[in-house]
């Protein structure tokens, strides 16, 4: 249980830094995926209100993300804030914005893994990888466990837990588990267990000519962000780190506004509360400050409280399976295990 039970879908992220100023100060925080009008850009502003003592905005667009930098500059002058150019599409890029975040600092308290794209027509990293599988969990994975490092250096010093690892999901894992026979979305057979939520409702069903369902995929990516942060759980609290994952709400953002009227439409038939981009980023603080979830509580956050994901995103089996896989397409194994 959370220490804020009367927080809710209403509450805003500024409230919430402000109850949990004190595990803001002097911290060092790295948010990805900060551009103006998103929650990237609220998150980011509230934990700058509350004086940490450094602040790293990640995002793949310099002249985005420096919109933020100079309103945090602005508003709160004392805080010290540092912009890294981050695509997490890209393999390379993140390993050369780890380097970055190394000569920043030697030490982070906070990752927020926030970044996330949407797309609706078949695309793919540089890597091969289908671009929202690979953006939205291949890049995080890989971004974190290159950030680890600085994660167990701040583990040493904070209290038990007051470390974190925070991954944003959505709802909308519940329409697909990790389709591990056919992960690209090529067209190959999958088995029951494996394919996505059917009838799909609406302009969730559309396609491309090729076949490719970008809800499906995108689902997909977010079942990932749960079973990468499940198996996290597994191996980093013993370590001083408490991995979590939420889905922030429905929200109207750039995100939201960059699709077709078609499915737009189709979301605004489903979600029963759109929030603001504040309200947004509570649930993001939350699971990133609260100290009554020092001890690992619960696995996925909504609306600011502890809720449960679908079956398919608890399962521990597909949770080794993914991180096995997510090793083989970095080519590079990350063995937790091993970690003292």
């Amino acid at each position: 249980m959370t220490s804020h039970p009367e927080f809710g879908q209403n509450t805003p992220g500024s409230e919430v830094a402000k109850v949990f100023s004190g595990q803001i100060r002097g911290k060092t925080i790295l948010v990805t995926g900060v551009s103006p009008r998103g929650i990237g850009h609220t998150t980011a502003l509230a934990f700058a209100s509350q004086a940490p003592g450094l602040l790293i905005l990640a995002s793949r667009t310099r002249s985005r993300v420096q919109q933020v930098a100079d309103e945090i500059n602005e508003k709160h002058p004392s805080t010290r804030v540092e912009i890294v150019i981050l695509d997490l599409g890209s393999q390379k890029a993140i390993r050369d914005a780890v380097a970055e975040v190394g000569k920043l600092t030697g030490r982070l308290d906070i990752l927020v893994n926030n970044a996330g794209i949407v797309v609706t027509s078949r695309q793919a990293t540089p890597e091969g990888i289908e671009q929202q599988f690979g953006t939205n969990h291949i890049g995080p994975f890989l971004l974190t466990n290159l950030l680890l490092p600085l994660l167990l250096s701040a583990a040493k010093t904070n209290p038990p837990g007051a470390t974190r690892v925070v991954s944003l999901t959505s709802a909308g894992h519940r329409l697909s588990p990790i389709r591990f026979s056919d992960y690209n979305f090529e067209g190959k057979p999958v088995p029951p267990e494996e394919d996505h939520f059917k009838p799909l409702p609406g302009a969730f069903a559309d396609t491309t000519p090729d076949g490719y369902n970008g809800i499906v995929t995108y689902a997909q990516s977010k079942t990932a962000n749960i079973i990468f942060t499940l198996y996290l759980q597994k191996h980093l609290p013993r370590l001083g780190i408490s991995p979590y994952v939420l889905h922030p709400g429905t929200i109207e953002t750039d995100l939201s506004r960059n699709q077709s009227e078609r499915l737009t439409a189709q979301f605004y038939k489903v979600a029963l509360y759109w929030k603001t981009p504040d309200e947004g980023s509570s649930t993001t603080l939350v699971a990133a400050l609260d100290p009554a979830l020092n001890d690992v509580k619960g696995l996925y956050l909504s609306d600011c409280q502890i809720a449960e994901p679908v079956p398919h995103a608890k399962d521990p089996v597909a949770a080794e399976r993914l991180w096995k896989l997510s090793e083989e397409l970095v080519n590079e194994k990350f063995s937790l295990e091993a970690l003292a």
